[in-house]
């Protein structure tokens, strides 16, 4: 549905007709307005009738209407294509979570396409409204404004996945530490948080470096200092997440290793155990057998010697797996 529409003239937000051809036509009159539309998860009849009076590209108005598309620019007759992917962090359960963003500009007009709950057009619209200096610039000023929104609030989110790796990390490298099979399990839950982060944030630098660039069309030339600044902001969020994942590999590699060395701990106590157990067995289980010619057997103090040699020999072994740090 149609969340927002108006007219835009001199950087001044003005009500035009409900028509959507009426309003276009009127902003492309003046020469210095444009019209700036924002939908939220349209049905494919609701956007039919704004890509026939817009003239979008087919491909691209089929790639908005499905999402799950990754971020990219295309370059039509008509219309320039830009798909972002905002992230959201979720505070309660520790999650990152994907929109998705459609930005279509062409002669005079700006048409947004929003999926999900993760695009922050509403305060980038509030924004713009608020700085007409900014909103004279014209469809640029709008693509620049969500662009660096987005690009931003990367920022934020990874500042939030660092706390919580300081945290992960604290868990892992604690002495005693929690149950193993929960730290891996959240460790790789982190990891697929990352993986969606990459995905989101990763692929959207080569259409920034276009844009900062010159030669694309609907583009005004004078921005592409803007769009080089949202690139390096980008290019800070990438390499963050980059080494959030890097870490997340070393503490995942560290935590198993800490197993493998509780467990070589584990087995190194079981097995002393075990050898102090086996020495009185052995020496119960030789006299325990039945037979009538046995050294000492009717001995007055065989048994108080054989109590004392299984005590001491016990003994001894204890005393050389505590030295040995087995116990």
């Amino acid at each position: 549905m149609i969340v927002d529409c108006a007219i835009y003239r001199d950087g001044r937000r003005t009500e035009g007709p409900s028509d959507l051809s009426d309003a276009l036509a009127e902003a492309r009159a003046t020469g210095d307005a444009f019209l700036w539309i924002g939908l939220h998860e349209p049905t494919e009849m609701e956007f039919e009738h704004v890509s026939e009076e817009f003239g979008l590209h087919p491909l691209a108005v089929e790639d908005a209407l499905k999402a799950h598309q990754r971020p990219k620019l295309e370059v039509y007759d008509d219309s320039l294509f830009v798909v972002l992917k905002p992230v959201v962090y979720e505070t309660e359960s520790d999650a990152v979570s994907a929109g998705e963003l459609m930005v279509f500009i062409g002669d005079s007009f700006v048409v947004t396409v929003r999926h999900g709950e993760g695009a922050p057009l509403r305060a980038v619209r509030e924004r713009l409204e608020a700085e007409p200096a900014v909103l004279r610039h014209g469809p640029t000023a709008v693509l620049y404004a969500i662009s660096d929104a987005v690009v931003d609030h990367y920022i934020d989110v990874a500042a939030e996945l660092q706390v919580d790796l300081e945290e992960l990390e604290t868990e892992v490298f604690a002495p005693g530490g929690k149950d193993a099979r929960n730290t891996a399990a959240r460790i790789y839950t982190f990891k697929r948080q990352v993986l969606e982060f990459r995905r989101a944030a990763g692929p959207l630098a080569p259409p920034m470096t276009r844009l900062a660039g010159a030669g694309v069309p609907f583009v005004d030339e004078h921005s592409q200092p803007f769009f080089r600044d949202v690139s390096d902001h980008l290019t800070r969020a990438n390499e963050q997440v980059e080494g959030l994942d890097r870490l997340l590999s070393d503490i995942l590699s560290a935590h198993l290793a800490q197993m493998g060395v509780r467990q070589n701990d584990d087995m190194r106590k079981i097995s002393a155990w075990a050898a102090m157990a086996a020495v009185p067995t052995m020496v119960a289980g030789i006299y325990g057998m039945n037979f009538d010619h046995m050294p000492e057997l009717r001995w007055v103090w065989a048994y108080p010697a054989v109590v004392m040699l299984m005590a001491g020999a016990v003994l001894g072994l204890h005393r050389l797996f505590k030295h040995r740090g087995w116990l």
